[in-house]
């Protein structure tokens, strides 16, 4: 069966603060090299789609600049390939609010493609997974929609933007809650889900004829009832990213072997953008332990738990710990940082004490000079 994918890309920008100022959500640096996007995209060529829309709001210049042509994906096609659907594209008179009318204005591009079925997926959620084995389990259970979901320990009322589901002994959603916070252990909705494209359709003309923008609310825990909605567990690692913390969290976690494992070989390799560099510079009496460094770095310094994306330098004497450095970064000497998160071009002087912490990191802004 063929399959399309969509994508949105501005999900959850509002809650991460200074570091989508300036860019999607879906373009955020992540893991040393990679953005949000490749992951979910990755996913999706894997599980051999070739017909992929992203769906942008605002800010989507430099995952524009990210996504080029698709190439790196497979995607620059002289047939489906890589689409980039900005707001305003099909007459629209203001910027959407919510899934149902992002999907509103792509619906031109939902009616062109030929593809039965379609996935949809929010940017931030870091996983590895196989598109195509839940269509499978979609098709076998005579589906209208699957929402793939994750066991998730639910702390706080900030734990889960988004949908909590019950389902039965045969995988049918029997309630759906949202933005659920009750503490415990819950299926939490991935903001991934499969239907066929007719089907999406069909909804988008009925949610719009009645005035419903949020797919969640209106037609996840509005019409379970009236349709047939399957529960898919993904049973793997899943980082979900919709706070700064989440953000830190789920870099850190990457230090950890097998996590990294399971993300980046588990259903194929995760591509992203090519930027040939030399290989990372180790000054004579720099210090690494348990560190992700990318190339074209220049390391003089002390680096410990901490993930370093390309083109980074840490001068002599210093000191950098627990801490998130985005590309060409400059760290002057005697600088001691931890907990700190520094955007793209950042510049510390000399003999600067910056420390935030676990639960609060420092942010500093794109190019700012500290």
């Amino acid at each position: 069966m063929k399959m399309m994918g969509i994508i949105f890309s501005n999900i959850y920008d509002e809650h991460l603060g200074e570091v989508t100022k300036e860019r999607t959500l879906a373009s955020l640096p992540f893991g040393g090299r990679y953005r949000l996007i490749d992951f979910v995209l990755s996913n999706m060529v894997n599980s051999g789609i070739t017909n992929v829309g992203v769906i942008t709001k605002s800010n989507y210049q430099s995952l524009m600049d990210h996504l080029g042509n698709g190439q790196e994906w497979d995607l620059d096609r002289k047939i489906d390939g890589l689409f980039i659907l900005p707001p305003f594209g099909t007459g629209q008179k203001s910027v959407y609010k919510d899934k149902i009318e992002a999907l509103w204005g792509a619906k031109r591009y939902l009616e062109r493609s030929d593809e039965e079925y379609v996935v949809m997926s929010d940017s931030n959620i870091v996983c590895s997974v196989d598109y195509s084995e839940i269509l499978s389990y979609h098709i076998k259970n005579n589906a209208d929609i699957t929402v793939v979901t994750y066991r998730e320990q639910i702390e706080n009322k900030t734990d889960v933007k988004g949908v909590v589901v019950k389902a039965d002994a045969n995988g049918r959603v029997i309630d759906v809650m949202v933005n659920f916070n009750q503490p415990g252990i819950s299926l939490c909705g991935l903001g991934m889900y499969i239907l066929k494209r007719e089907r999406l359709i069909e909804i988008l003309d009925e949610a719009t004829s009645y005035n419903q923008i949020d797919f969640e609310r209106d037609i996840i825990q509005g019409k379970h009832k009236l349709m047939k909605i399957m529960n898919y567990e993904h049973k793997d690692i899943a980082l979900r990213i919709d706070s700064v913390q989440r953000y830190f969290e789920a870099n850190m976690a990457l230090l950890n072997k097998e996590i990294r494992d399971k993300i980046f070989y588990e259903n194929g390799y995760v591509y992203t953008k090519i930027r040939d560099e030399v290989p990372t510079n180790y000054g004579p009496d720099c210090k690494i332990k348990n560190s992700l460094i990318a190339d074209g770095c220049t390391i003089c310094g002390t680096v410990e738990n901490s993930i370093l994306f390309r083109g980074v330098t840490v001068s002599e004497g210093s000191k950098v710990k627990n801490s998130i450095l985005m590309q060409d970064t400059k760290i002057g000497k005697n600088v001691k940082m931890e907990y700190i998160i520094a955007d793209k071009e950042v510049k510390i002087s000399d003999d600067r004490l910056l420390m935030g912490a676990p639960q609060h990191q420092m942010i500093i802004s794109k190019g700012k000079i500290v």
